[in-house]
C-alpha cells in the first residue's frame, strides 16, 4: 500500500533519462509515444507553475545507445533557460552527481518524478529521495520501462507495464502513487523566512 494524494503537490520536477534513444526510434520503451504525452504534460504543468524543472541525463559507456554526444544520448524534451540538465553515470540520480544540492538550494520537499527504466533508474532515485527525506510522487502512465526477457526456472517473459507496476510496488509506502500525470499539481515551494 502507498501514500495517495492528499495535500502533497510538488515543488519540483525531476526527469529521469528522458533521452531519444529510449523514448523514440527502434530502440524505445513499449507505450513510448503515451510516455511522451504524459511526461510533456507534467513538463507543461511544471512550467506553468514556475517550478524547478530538474532532467537527469544517463551518459552511457562508449558504443551503448546513451554514449555521449550521440543522438540517442540527446535529451527528447530540451531544457529550457533557467532548467537544470544533471549529467549521471550511475542508475541513482544522486550519486556522484549535485542532484541533492540541487534540490536543497530550491528548498523543494516533493518532487514529481518521471522517466525510465522504471526499475532501475527512476526506482534507484526515487529510493534514495525518499531516504533523503523529499516527498516523492509517482504518475503510473509517467514511467516505462521494456519487457523483461524469459529467465532461469523457466520464468516467462514479463511485458513491460507489468514490470513498471512491480517496480512502483517495490517502492513501499512511502511514495505517493498516482494514476495519471494530470493528478499531479504543482506550486512554487514557500519561501519561508
Amino acid at each position: 500500500m502507498s501514500k495517495t494524494l492528499g495535500d502533497d503537490v510538488a515543488d519540483a520536477l525531476v526527469v529521469v533519462d528522458v533521452q531519444r534513444a529510449f523514448i523514440s526510434g527502434p530502440e524505445a520503451v513499449p507505450g513510448h509515444v503515451d510516455l511522451q504525452r504524459a511526461i510533456g504534460l507534467l513538463l507543461e504543468n511544471a512550467r506553468a507553475a514556475g517550478v524547478p524543472v530538474i532532467f537527469l541525463q544517463n551518459d552511457g559507456p562508449k558504443g551503448a545507445v546513451d554514449e555521449p554526444e550521440t543522438d540517442g544520448w540527446q535529451l527528447f524534451f530540451p531544457a529550457r533557460a533557467g532548467e537544470v540538465v544533471v549529467r549521471k553515470r550511475n542508475d541513482d540520480g544522486f550519486d556522484g552527481t549535485d542532484l541533492e544540492d540541487q534540490l536543497r538550494t530550491r528548498k523543494i520537499e516533493t518532487i514529481a518524478i518521471c522517466g525510465m527504466l522504471s526499475e532501475m533508474c527512476l526506482a534507484a532515485t526515487a529510493r534514495t529521495a525518499m531516504a533523503k527525506d523529499f516527498t516523492v510522487i509517482l504518475a503510473n502512465d509517467a514511467h516505462a520501462t521494456y519487457d523483461v526477457p524469459p529467465g532461469p526456472g523457466r520464468s516467462p517473459m514479463v511485458p513491460a507495464r507489468l514490470a513498471a507496476r512491480a517496480a512502483e510496488w517495490s517502492l513501499g509506502d512511502e511514495i505517493v502513487l498516482v494514476d495519471a500525470a494530470g493528478d499531479i499539481a504543482f506550486a512554487a515551494a514557500s519561501s519561508s523566512s
